[in-house]
């Protein structure tokens, strides 16, 4: 498929977001460490291998909205074309109506109105999609941030003729992302993350890519206020990795605890 429309608008955002009129309002970047026992999809041998995932992840808040980044490195040490040293990242830039027209344009719970540009991309598969919709930020008591995401997922994958994994139709998705931070006594923790519903399509060789459920949330410990009297740089914890119907295979199912650690750079 060719998009060449919605390339523009990610790099518009980008040039937007380099303006020095676009101030940096804060910004947050953390190093991820996890490892645990996922499963690979029936079509790549359905092998379940202990995995090391290290991510670079980035948030930040700008005049016109927020963005938010991660890219993972994964490797399973299991050679079956999946997770071999691969590479997969996301990307989204969120244009607050709120900002940009500077009035309050929620309703109820709603604090803000967005509207999202993302792109997400595989390395070894040649997957590339655009989530091009709308963001609903709530205010709920004690949360940092509650968001609801409605987004399309358009394909713009090579495909099998690319040397990648064959293209899909288009679909769309659902996703709450959340951080609730508190405390017990003198101990700092933290429960965030995200969930994810992604419909049902078909690839180009006419099977179904069934609609998957993927649910990520974190358990977070801040270990540096405990140890060293420095709160939010260095965490540990766990991560559960919920995903039912695994990349649209019927046949595969993560239900996994990872062990996580969380550097705040």
């Amino acid at each position: 498929m060719n998009r060449p429309v919605l390339p523009v608008l990610i790099l518009l955002a980008g040039l937007l977001v380099s303006n020095p009129v676009s101030a940096l309002q804060w910004q947050t970047t953390e190093l991820h460490y996890q490892r645990g026992t996922l499963a690979a999809p029936a079509f790549a041998g359905g092998a379940r291998s202990n995995t090391d995932i290290l991510t670079l992840q980035h948030a930040s808040g700008w005049a016109f909205g927020d963005l938010f980044l991660f890219a993972d490195y994964l490797d399973d040490r299991h050679a079956d074309d999946f997770n071999d040293s691969d590479v997969y990242s996301e990307l989204y830039i969120n244009f607050s109506l709120g900002k940009l027209m500077d009035q309050n344009v929620g309703f109820g719970r709603v604090s803000d109105i967005g509207l999202l540009a993302g792109v997400n991309y595989s390395r070894d598969a040649r997957v590339r999609k655009y989530l091009p919709g709308i963001r609903l930020s709530w205010e709920f008591p004690g949360f940092t941030f509650f968001n609801t995401d409605f987004t399309l997922y358009l394909d713009d994958s090579a495909g099998i003729s690319g040397g990648g994994a064959p293209a899909e139709d288009d679909s769309y998705m659902i996703d709450i992302n959340w951080a609730y931070p508190f405390s017990l006594s003198e101990h700092r923790f933290s429960i965030e993350g995200h969930g994810e519903y992604i419909a049902e399509r078909d690839n180009e060789l006419g099977q179904i890519v069934h609609d998957w459920i993927l649910l990520q949330p974190q358990f977070r410990y801040d270990l540096g206020h405990t140890l060293w009297d420095v709160p939010e740089r260095l965490f540990i914890g766990v991560e559960w990795q919920y995903w039912h119907n695994k990349l649209g295979d019927k046949q595969t199912e993560d239900n996994v605890l990872q062990a996580l650690v969380v550097l705040r750079l």
